[in-house]
């Protein structure tokens, strides 16, 4: 990647525990492993005579390293793509009930591991996810490049990130939905990624979706749940508990990434611009994700919005925090509006904007505090634990 970058990435002792770590192509896991495992046994499934070899003979893992811990230290094997051969998964099964090896398993997605019913271990390997980066591995945040270079390392260090999300696009996003091995219709399912890209971070409503792509909306549906099983996109529900209030009950949906998503949907945000805001939204959301991925694993993320059209952008467990996001250089009072509204419904821990202004402030109205924050403090204070718990 031309520059190193140290990932926020933790995992448990791979010497006591074997994990799964899941994330989408080109977020850095067999790189990570390179630089953090550099003396571990890899076996790379992406190559084609390893591949060939153990589909052949998958008992060839267990007859290879059913020895190892006696005459090596104790650490990890490491295979990588596991999902390319699910039939894997029992040797290692054996080898850790046997010989109490542990191991590393990485992949893009457990979609086909689950198809194939295959062995999942049955709880004996902890489950972590790799994401895009996030603000404590990077020097220095700045938004409008982000926006379009989106947070995959090999396009936000790129010296041209559009030329490369669009190699991306066409061949790893592409590729991915093929090894998922579905028949699938790849002319329509580029156009759904295009509209799907239009609407992330708006309401679900694969209707209208299904009818700008011209299939089914059990298709479309479908299409959905093939992004978000494959961590290319994800829901966020609604939070819904509400004693006054009739409240969406509908999804949001984003994808993982805000610079593929504008690409795919043709967009160049400009600070101003309502599209750069949503991108500030969706960089906001990409930062609590990656926070509860690396440092929380129980925090609920939701939104909240009511049948009026009043929303907070994040609501944070059991209303711990709300985050409302402005990309605006000031905020005005009535941007305070609903979260002073979600406040009438019950208490609210925290109530955050998130903004462009310059500097940190406080107001206040009828529920007690709102602290205005800029994006970067934000950002510092959620990574050193001051706006959600760490787990």
């Amino acid at each position: 990647m031309g520059e190193i970058i140290s990932r926020a990435l933790r995992l448990p002792d791979l010497s006591r525990h074997s994990v799964f770590l899941w994330g989408p192509r080109r977020t850095g896991k067999t790189f990570w492993i390179r630089r953090n495992l550099p003396d571990a046994p890899l076996i790379d499934l992406l190559q084609t005579n390893t591949f060939t070899e153990y589909a052949s003979r998958p008992s060839l893992l267990r007859e290879r390293h059913e020895a190892r811990k006696a005459s090596h230290p104790r650490g990890p094997i490491v295979i990588d793509e596991i999902q390319k051969l699910p039939a894997l998964l029992d040797e290692v099964h054996w080898l850790i009930e046997n010989r109490k090896l542990t191991f590393l398993l990485t992949g893009s997605s457990a979609r086909k591991l689950r198809r194939s019913h295959a062995n999942l271990l049955a709880g004996r390997a902890r489950r972590r996810e790799m994401r895009p980066l996030c603000f404590p591995e990077i020097d220095r945040l700045d938004l409008e490049r982000a926006v379009v270079s989106g947070f995959l390392p090999p396009h936000f260090l790129s010296d041209d990130p559009t030329d490369d999300i669009r190699s991306y696009v066409n061949d790893y996003l592409k590729e991915e939905i093929v090894a998922e091995g579905l028949a699938i219709d790849l002319p329509a399912f580029s156009d759904f990624l295009r509209v799907a890209a239009l609407t992330s971070s708006e309401l679900l409503n694969y209707t209208n979706v299904a009818r700008e792509v011209g299939v089914s909306a059990k298709v479309v549906r479908g299409y959905f749940d093939l992004l978000e099983d494959t961590l290319l996109g994800f829901r966020i529900a609604p939070w819904t508990k509400s004693p006054n209030r009739r409240l969406i009950q509908t999804p949001k949906f984003y994808l993982f990434d805000v610079g593929i998503a504008n690409y795919l949907s043709r967009r160049k945000p400009r600070a101003g611009t309502p599209e750069f805001g949503k991108s500030v939204e969706h960089i906001v959301l990409m930062e609590l994700l990656a926070f509860r991925s690396y440092r929380s694993q129980d925090m609920e993320i939701r939104y909240w919005r009511t049948s009026t059209g009043q929303e907070v952008d994040f609501v944070l467990n059991d209303r711990e925090v709300a985050i409302e996001v402005k990309a605006s250089p000031r905020v005005a009072d009535i941007a305070l509006r609903p979260l002073s509204a979600l406040a009438d419904d019950g208490p609210v821990r925290r109530r955050i904007v998130v903004c462009l202004e310059r500097e940190p402030r406080e107001l206040r109205d009828r529920h007690g505090s709102i602290a205005i924050l800029p994006v970067h403090e934000f950002l510092e204070r959620l990574w050193g634990g001051k706006i959600a718990p760490l787990s």
